[in-house]
């Protein structure tokens, strides 16, 4: 009896252990955060991305709603959890202008604490950017 119960306890954790590592690409989701030029809140814009994955290309939605954008380019190195966006984004003036962020994914393992931390640049303000997936 205790040797089919180790049997049937070893069939369940190795049912389980493929069902918890296939939670999807590590990118896929909604994420949110904010990017600025200093800590201080009045420097901070808020922002929204929407992440998917087709098995060989990351698309993506920025800031849905009138004013949102797509990536341009969107890439994901799994050896280091490097992270690089571009897409364009509207300056103070309305102008188009490139936004570029190289970040890396932190805590991918998790979804719950799962983040994309690095820096931006847009046109010629730099500063840090940070965003966290959405439950």
């Amino acid at each position: 009896m205790k040797a089919l119960r180790l049997v049937c306890l070893l069939v369940a954790v190795v049912l389980a252990i493929p069902a918890i590592a296939q939670e999807g690409f590590p990118l896929s989701g909604t994420w949110s955060g904010d990017w600025g030029t200093s800590a201080k809140e009045a420097d901070r814009q808020q922002t929204t991305l929407v992440m998917s994955w087709d098995g060989k290309t990351i698309t993506g939605l920025v800031d849905p709603g009138p004013d949102s954008a797509k990536f341009k380019t969107a890439t994901l190195d799994s050896s280091k959890w490097s992270v690089h966006l571009e897409y364009d984004l509207k300056d103070k003036t309305g102008k188009l202008l490139p936004f570029v962020v190289d970040g890396k994914l932190q805590n991918a393992a998790s979804r719950k604490d799962r983040m994309i931390v690095g820096t931006y640049t847009h046109g010629t303000s730099k500063g840090d950017f940070k965003i966290k997936m959405d439950q």
